[in-house]
């Protein structure tokens, strides 16, 4: 018997068993009421639009041409949608007086859930309420930007990404076996959604005491966050493991006027973050949008703590292992990945008191570490990690040395953050502390090098802010930089050193050349950083690569290579010694820095942070004794300086730059 105004006791007052009743009866009234027999209807035209799938009647998925939807088919069913939801939730069960809305759902849960694994109402319930939401979105972009709108892949969703949704309730990751071919993005989905279905209510509430509030967080994997969620604590932290390097975070608001947005007031609700080694924070910001203009009325912290890679201590057995790429991220397919067990003759070779110098800062080379087995890198002392290129040796210059070399010298960098990092890297090196740091995004002169011996200029390129008509072209930029730093000399007392993570190719040298040419600078030197790992996670808000895309990096980067030295430039090759560590990267969306700058004066730095550079990361344990390491740990680990430059594999292409910018002068002294 079915009563018009059907409903049940308070859930407060229900037990186990009578949850467990309501949940079957919900069930069993889906499978009475909606049959099997399924209509053809406009509203699965449409998705299959969206989808670009034609699905069959088993709910297999076939791709066709990728078909754009129109804005009044988008319209046409968030009206049905909306209506839907207008019904409320129980009525949802007794759509006959509505035909459109009947046949809408027969058509949709036949088309997501041909095998009848529809959980629960709060699973269908979300389900309607994610696609309109999905659709209002879409029809948003498209009011904005048709033609943008009608490009975006990722706004078409396919039936898989439906059926994220659908996982029937009592399966959990739990009791998934990691080897199952399941997708990660589906388990992630589930369990965010399970995470936010299973709360004891969904309705809003409009109490203005919850205005600033909260009703929870799920994130995905699960973050075990301290102390446990409470609406009114705005603070949490949560350690993850070295491998774990994205998290999807998500909040839903407590009050019905309210919204939350992840870092930013327009950002979204929902959001996937890289994890860089040591802290990450990530802030939720809750918006009161009573108003005609909302406003932030609370924020929430989270504090993740990505761990290093798990480490051994150096036992007396060991043996020496070698890579250049991760099996997670195979750049040269054809080539070995993780780690080798070097030969004895390698290491005999690589052992020599006498050792030739590098000639150029793109030899090839391997990271070598010790490890009590090189089929398992849990063994391994990665405190003792080297890059050791073949054949040669990199030199670690003295810091008298150093200051000898950029002696009056006039010293010009035009890049990105990561050449920006290189070049703080440089400031401390010769100053032996870095009194001041800033994120710079524009032009800024230091006079204060080398006790005024060295002048350094910075410019950032490109400018990736602007819009694409206003921002300045990389020829302006390099004149506005020559300008600023002038008097320029036209020898290698004038150093140029240019570069990035990947948006460098051979066309900026060939710019660099005419303005050169132009200025009456061709004889200055000229150092080019190659690309580097980075944009290689599934971050929102910036372009992911695909893997075939980052594979690519490498022909890429070997064509920016010859091209400079073609031109009579130095080089250094970043890229080779990135992309074999790719998943240890700093703080930042693009997972491309490996570099930070800190406090480091000891009583305000987190022990988490605390970081002194051995000189093995960049020397080798085969060279500790040529390459003055007393000098390098002495500058790493100086107490007076107020800011400091960590990041062992910046340390690592930044001492190849300067031996690279030392290398004529060394040259003249031994003459």
């Amino acid at each position: 018997k079915v009563h018009e105004n059907f409903d049940f006791q308070d859930e407060d007052e229900s037990n186990i068993q009578d949850q467990t009743f309501k949940e079957f009866l919900f069930e069993d009234t889906f499978k009475f009421i909606l049959s099997n027999e399924s209509s053809t209807s406009s509203f699965i035209e449409a998705l299959q639009k969206i989808y670009g799938s034609t699905l069959s009647k088993d709910g297999t998925s076939h791709r066709e041409d990728e078909q754009c939807l129109s804005l009044e088919e988008i319209n046409s069913m968030i009206t049905f949608i909306k209506e839907l939801k207008n019904l409320g939730q129980f009525e949802l069960l007794f759509p006959s007086a509505a035909p459109k809305i009947q046949t809408f759902l027969r058509d949709l849960y036949h088309m997501v859930d041909p095998m009848r694994r529809l959980g629960s109402v709060l699973t269908v319930h979300w389900l309607i309420s994610s696609l309109l939401e999905q659709f209002q979105f879409m029809t948003k972009e498209a009011h904005t930007n048709l033609p943008e709108w009608r490009s975006k892949k990722n706004s078409r969703k396919s039936y898989q990404t439906i059926m994220k949704w659908l996982k029937p309730k009592h399966s959990s990751e739990e009791n998934m076996s990691p080897k199952q071919n399941v997708p990660s993005d589906f388990r992630e989905n589930h369990e965010a959604l399970h995470y936010s279905s299973k709360t004891k209510e969904r309705q809003c509430s409009y109490d203005k005491d919850t205005l600033s509030h909260i009703r929870q967080i799920f994130t995905s994997p699960q973050l075990d966050l301290n102390p446990q969620f409470n609406p009114k604590i705005k603070e949490y932290y949560a350690e993850v493991p070295f491998d774990m390097v994205t998290v999807k975070i998500g909040a839903e608001p407590s009050n019905c006027q309210s919204q939350v947005h992840l870092d930013e007031k327009k950002g979204p609700s929902v959001a996937n973050y890289p994890l860089g080694l040591g802290l990450n924070k990530v802030i939720i910001l809750v918006t009161d949008d009573s108003q005609p203009s909302p406003r932030v009325v609370s924020s929430y912290k989270i504090t993740i703590y990505r761990e290093d890679r798990p480490s051994l201590p150096l036992f007396d057995d060991y043996m020496m292992c070698g890579f250049v790429q991760d099996c997670g991220s195979r750049i040269r397919p054809e080539e070995s990945c993780g780690l080798q067990p070097l030969s004895h003759e390698y290491l005999s070779a690589i052992s020599q008191t006498v050792f030739k110098t590098c000639e150029a800062g793109d030899m090839k080379g391997q990271w070598i570490v010790p490890c009590l087995s090189c089929s398992d890198n849990r063994t391994c002392d990665w405190r003792e990690i080297t890059w050791q290129p073949h054949g040669c040796r990199y030199s670690v210059l003295a810091k008298p040395e150093l200051q000898r070399c950029v002696e009056g010298r006039r010293i010009l960098f035009i890049g990105d953050s990561t050449n920006r990092g290189m070049m703080y890297y440089l400031i401390e090196r010769v100053n032996k502390t870095l009194q001041e740091w800033q994120k710079t995004h524009d032009v800024k002169c230091y006079h204060n090098i080398n006790e005024g011996k060295t002048f350094i200029s910075y410019s950032y390129y490109p400018q990736f802010w602007m819009n694409a008509n206003q921002r300045p072209t990389f020829e302006k930029a390099l004149e506005q930089l020559l300008q600023r730093s002038r008097p320029l000399e036209n020898t290698e007392q004038t150093v140029l050193i240019v570069g990035g993570v990947q948006w460098l190719n051979s066309n900026h040298l060939q710019i660099i050349q005419k303005v050169l040419n132009r200025e009456n600078l061709s004889n200055i030197l000229v150092i080019i950083k190659s690309i580097g790992m980075g944009f290689h996670l599934p971050v929102d808000g910036i372009h992911s690569l695909s893997q075939a895309e980052v594979q690519n990096l490498w022909n890429e980067n070997l064509i920016i290579l010859n091209t400079a030295k073609k031109f009579g430039y130095e080089v250094v090759d970043t890229f080779v010694i990135t992309m074999g560590r790719y998943k240890e990267f700093l703080q930042g969306k693009c997972g491309c820095h490996f570099h930070e700058v800190v406090k480091s004066n000891p009583s305000e730095e987190s022990p988490h942070i605390t970081m002194t550079l051995s000189r093995h990361y960049t020397l080798g344990k085969y060279f500790g004794s040529q390459s003055k390491p007393s000098q390098l740990q002495d500058y790493a680990t100086n107490s007076q300086s107020p800011y400091h430059v960590r990041g062992p594999i910046n340390q690592v292409y930044s001492e190849i730059l300067l031996s690279r910018l030392c290398a004529s002068k060394r040259e003249l002294v031994s003459t």
